[in-house]
Formats: structure tokens, C-alpha cells, sequence
């Protein structure tokens, strides 16, 4: 959630930053308004309890007994107004750092440079889904038919690829300060709805597991966001980066047309995912950094691609800032995106209680997250970008030796 002290000291800053986002702004008077009674009724009721320890002393009884009764009928009403603040509060977005280009959705996300060649082939490039067919590594059919559409089975080269990528992916960033973990692929609903990831709604992701405030995360983010919760970090321990390798599970249950096809978005897949608890004052800087390490990643793969800042309408509710990287994908002749990048400041911290000590004071930290590779998006990359007119698929030097073998031959 956002900082309440945002709308009580501008909220028309507030209101503009929330609609830049594509967001109904008409919740924010109300909770102004709200906020407002709730401090009142705070005052009051810290008064009386302040009172009441002096009567106590002086053992006054009777006043004793009416302030006890004002206590039983103000704090059920301050609980109430701070209720409704708190659920009101987790409906506004993160706002938008001042720099993040304005617009509506996708064709307002700003290029802001491209690496590598696309390459030229002399003969009809197949897409992914052919190409793992024809080298009998990748089955939808069956896949299908076992736990419904959008899901499939790899095998044979495909389940080496994967961990071939799994493991490269973890070795990058540990290599680079970071502390690798294997999360839980299940979360409580407080670390799913804390991390922004919502089961209801047009943006469901979440798959909820029936009688249990459980649910399959949508990526290792959610866990290694948890994993923090309710702690006071020492200032002089951060930032903390972290490598969290899972599954990932998502609904996918919109109409994404022509670019959904294959592996692109499926129900399944796992991930290496950045997570990082920071200070404030360094947070931009960090989101530069995971910026920079997604792209020495993929340039090690030798996969071109571009990268992509999100306008205000494509960010979504917890990052005030996010850049992607999309790969080019000979199957469809265009990119696609392969990593994101987010800086979530306080917003994810606030909601988990996720603080950091500054000598006697505390406050909270910041959180950023960035894709390193998906393992489904990851394959799609390097089967297109990599076929050879007899069939077979070149490897990318740096995962050889994780593979054992330079091609995949069909």
C-alpha cells in the first residue's frame, strides 16, 4: 500500500499519479475524509486511556466507569475507520516515478536501445512449437490432454535445456553477490495479495488451493518477498539480493490473440528470479543494476534483443518504475518479452511489515525485482534464433557445459 502521509501532505500529486496509471482516482478523497475521522477518534481514545491510568491511580471508581464506557464505544469505531482506511488504501497503485513516460498501454512503452543482429536465414525459420515437435522435445498434445490446454510436457533435450538454463541462471548470480534459494511453490493469501498478485478480477493469477488460504505463486517474488516479513533489518545488511529458482503458475485466463501461441504463456513454467531488499536512497540506482545484469545475461546467450520502458498505464499496481527486455523471435517476426524489471519502493514493504533500522529509528525498505530468465520464454529464444536449415539447433556456448553437447539434432 501506499504512504498515507502522501495524501494528507498532496493529494492532488496523489490523484494525478494514480490516474496517470489508468486508475480510478475517486477512492482517495474518501480516504482523506476517512483518515481524517480515524485520527480524531485516535486522539480521543489515546486521551481517555491516558486519563484512565490516572484515575486508576487516584482511584477515582466512578470516573473509572465512564471512561471505560466511552473506551467500549470509541475503540470499536476506531477500528472500524482504520479498517476501512487500510482496505481502501490497498486499492491505489504505486505511484509512478516522475521520469516514467506517460501513456495508456503498450504502444506508449519507449525503446530505449536495441543489442545484437537479427539473424538472416537462407531458408524459412520454423517457430518454436514446429521446431520442438520435429526434435521431439516438446509435447503440447499430450500435455493437453493430461492437465488441460496450455500446458505441456519437455522431454529428452528440452528437460536438459531447462536445467541447462536453471543452471547457468542460479551460477550468474550467485557469482554476482547473490544468495540463491529454491522457494515454495505455494504462499499464504497475506504474501500473495502483499506482493501485489490478486486472484479476483480482469489480472487474476493466482490458482487458490480450495479450503486453505493457499495459492500457487505466479513467481518466486511472492515468496522471497515473504521471506522478510514482520523483520526490522540492520541499514548496514542492506541491500540484500537475492536468486530464488520455482515454479510458476499462472491463469492466464485473458485474450492475448496471435502472441499467446506455444510456450509465449502457458499455465506452467519455472524461473530465476532477483529480489532485492534496499534502502530507500539506493533503490534507483539497484533498478539500474538488475537492469544491467538481465542484459549481460542475454547477451552471454547471444539472443538480440531491445529494451523497453513501461509507460504509466503499463506498469501495473506495485512498481513505480519498470523496463523490460523482449527478444527477438523469428517465429513471429517481431520481439517478445523475455525479463522485467521492477522497483516496487515501499509498496510491497508496507503491506508485509518489512522495515530497517537507522539507529533508534526505523522505516520501511525498498523491494525491486527483475527476471534473470523464464524458463519457457527462454527456449522459445534459443530454438528460433538458433535452427539450422538441416533441422537442428545450436546450443548457446555458455550452456554446453551444463548440456554435454553443442546441438540438438533431431
Amino acid at each position: 500500500m501506499i504512504n498515507i502521509n502522501l495524501i494528507r501532505e498532496d493529494i492532488e500529486k496523489v490523484k494525478t499519479g494514480v490516474a496517470k496509471k489508468g486508475y480510478d482516482a475517486g477512492n482517495i478523497d474518501r480516504v482523506f475524509e476517512l483518515d481524517e475521522k480515524r485520527l480524531a477518534l485516535l486522539k480521543q481514545v489515546e486521551e481517555l486511556r491516558h486519563e484512565r491510568n490516572v484515575v486508576s491511580k487516584k482511584q477515582n471508581v466512578e470516573r473509572g466507569r465512564a471512561i471505560k464506557d466511552e473506551l467500549k464505544e470509541l475503540e470499536p469505531q476506531l477500528e472500524s475507520a482504520e479498517s476501512e482506511v487500510n482496505t481502501l488504501l490497498n486499492e491505489i497503485p504505486n505511484l509512478p516515478q516522475e521520469s516514467v513516460p506517460e501513456g495508456d498501454g503498450e504502444k506508449d512503452n519507449k525503446v530505449l536501445n536495441e543489442w545484437g543482429n537479427i539473424k538472416e536465414f537462407g531458408f524459412t525459420p520454423l517457430d518454436h512449437v514446429e521446431l520442438g515437435k520435429r526434435l521431439n522435445i516438446l509435447d503440447f498434445e499430450t500435455g493437453s490432454k493430461v492437465s488441460g490446454s496450455d500446458f505441456y510436457y519437455l522431454k529428452n533435450d528440452g528437460v536438459l535445456l531447462e536445467l541447462a538454463l536453471a543452471q547457468y541462471g542460479i551460477k550468474f548470480l550467485t557469482d554476482r553477490g547473490f544468495t540463491p534459494f529454491l522457494t515454495p511453490d505455494l504462499a499464504r493469501e497475506r504474501f500473495y495479495l502483499g506482493t501485489g498478485y490478486s486472484p479476483k478480477g480482469d489480472e487474476a493469477q493466482t490458482y487458490k488451493v480450495e479450503g486453505t488460504d493457499l495459492g500457487l505463486i505466479a513467481t518466486a517474488e511472492v515468496t522471497l518477498a515473504g521471506y522478510h516479513a514482520d523483520e526490522v533489518l540492520g541499514e548496514k545488511d542492506l541491500p540484500k539480493m537475492y536468486a530464488g529458482y520455482s515454479h510458476c503458475f499462472r491463469m492466464e485466463s485473458g485474450a492475448y490473440g496471435k502472441y499467446s501461441k506455444g510456450l509465449y504463456r502457458v499455465h506452467q513454467f519455472s524461473k530465476v528470479e532477483m529480489f532485492v531488499y534496499a534502502l530507500p536512497k539506493e533503490s534507483e540506482k539497484i533498478h539500474e543494476e538488475l537492469l544491467k545484469i538481465e542484459e549481460e545475461f542475454w547477451q552471454s546467450l547471444e539472443i538480440p534483443y531491445r529494451v523497453v520502458e513501461m509507460c504509466t498505464g503499463d506498469l501495473g499496481a506495485q512498481a513505480s518504475r519498470k523496463i523490460d527486455l523482449e527478444a527477438w523471435m523469428p517465429g513471429r517476426g517481431d520481439y517478445g518479452e523475455v525479463t522485467s524489471t521492477s522497483n516496487t519502493t515501499d509498496y510491497q514493504a508496507r503491506n508485509l511489515n518489512i522495515r530497517f533500522r537507522r539507529g533508534s529509528e526505523s522505516d520501511y525498505v525498498h523491494t525491486l525485482n527483475g527476471t534473470l530468465i523464464a524458463s519457457s520464454r527462454g527456449i522459445i529464444s534459443i530454438l528460433e534464433n538458433n535452427q539450422q536449415e538441416d533441422g537442428s539447433v545450436i546450443i548457446p556456448e555458455v550452456l554446453r557445459p551444463h548440456m554435454g553437447k553443442d546441438k540438438i539434432i533431431k
